[in-house]
């Protein structure tokens, strides 16, 4: 397990290299004219964080708190952890090798490259990506940087959960988006039940259902438009017993509802938002989440690295 203790010295530590995001209030009912009953609830806004997503807060850790080999850094990506990483190297002067799956984003393509890594792209998914980073890491010795199943990435990804304490002090549940489960194990390591943390997944890539309704890391269908970002073949191994210990619930939301939600999000809010980091907002809109009267709702916007052609 991971300790507030722990994630506040790591939030030290990385905090001259991350933007602290802001958290604004919002009456959700703007999303939508048939959404009365919605409250006012807060957005945590991690798309405007560096390198486009909540994932720099583990890319940084990693490479601040271990120690980097001459060959540099290594990572499998499904797109936002590649461009983190290459983001996070560039700045700490180390080589970088991402390697991504066919599925991966054009725009977090074009991004990696930009940043300066060595890009490979290869296979159709994450897990495909993931097998041919480790074969990398064996032969080069370069320093894996896991995108998820990882103490530092998890105690990285946990100081979003710091921010937000400090920015929504009266919380009561926070809606998160789940892929391989970084992100929620670190929230739900720092809230450590003091609010609900609620997973949310596309209905095309429920790998944290799986893996509830088996009791274990199980394998998962790997679908859904926010397939580049939220669609590994298990949850971790190590993120597991986390969110078995601190996470309420876990809901399902579809593609229709997903898509729907990154446009109320653009509309009502200027808001830009990939379909991965809308799963939330999603899960709101279709009913799948029904807030209770007066409950102050946070829903985490995980990140915006599209091309803007997206938000129509």
């Amino acid at each position: 397990m991971i300790s507030r203790d722990d994630i506040r010295r790591c939030y030290d530590t990385i905090r001259p290299y991350i933007r602290r995001t802001p958290a604004v209030q919002v009456d959700l009912s703007e999303l939508d004219e048939s959404a009365t009953a919605l409250p006012t609830g807060t957005l945590k806004l991690e798309q405007l964080q560096c390198a486009g997503s909540f994932k720099a807060r583990g890319a940084f850790t990693n490479l601040l708190l271990r120690q980097v080999p001459p060959a540099g850094v290594v990572a499998a990506s499904g797109g936002n952890h590649g461009v983190a990483v290459a983001y996070a190297a560039h700045r700490r002067g180390v080589p970088a090798k991402i390697f991504v799956p066919t599925v991966s984003a054009q725009a977090k393509i074009e991004r990696i490259r930009r940043l300066g890594a060595d890009l490979v792209v290869t296979g159709e998914r994450y897990a495909d990506a993931l097998a041919a980073a480790q074969d990398w890491e064996q032969s080069s010795g370069a320093m894996s940087v896991h995108a998820y199943d990882q103490r530092e990435t998890i105690l990285g990804q946990g100081t979003l959960g710091l921010e937000l304490a400090e920015q929504a002090a009266d919380l009561d549940t926070v809606l998160v988006p789940v892929g391989g489960g970084g992100l929620i194990a670190g929230l739900a390591s720092w809230f450590a039940g003091s609010a609900r943390v609620v997973g949310v997944e596309p209905e095309g890539a429920p790998t944290l259902s799986y893996a509830r309704a088996a009791g274990r890391p199980a394998d998962a269908p790997a679908g859904s438009v926010a397939a580049d970002a939220l669609a590994p073949r298990q949850v971790g191994e190590l993120v597991f017993p986390i969110t078995q210990s601190y996470v309420g619930d876990v809901l399902l939301v579809d593609d229709a509802s997903i898509l729907a939600a990154q446009q109320a999000l653009w509309q009502a809010f200027r808001v830009a938002a990939e379909p991965a980091a809308s799963v939330g907002i999603a899960a709101l809109l279709a009913g799948v989440y029904k807030p209770a009267p007066g409950e102050h709702v946070a829903v985490v916007i995980s990140g915006a690295n599209m091309t803007a052609a997206q938000l129509g």
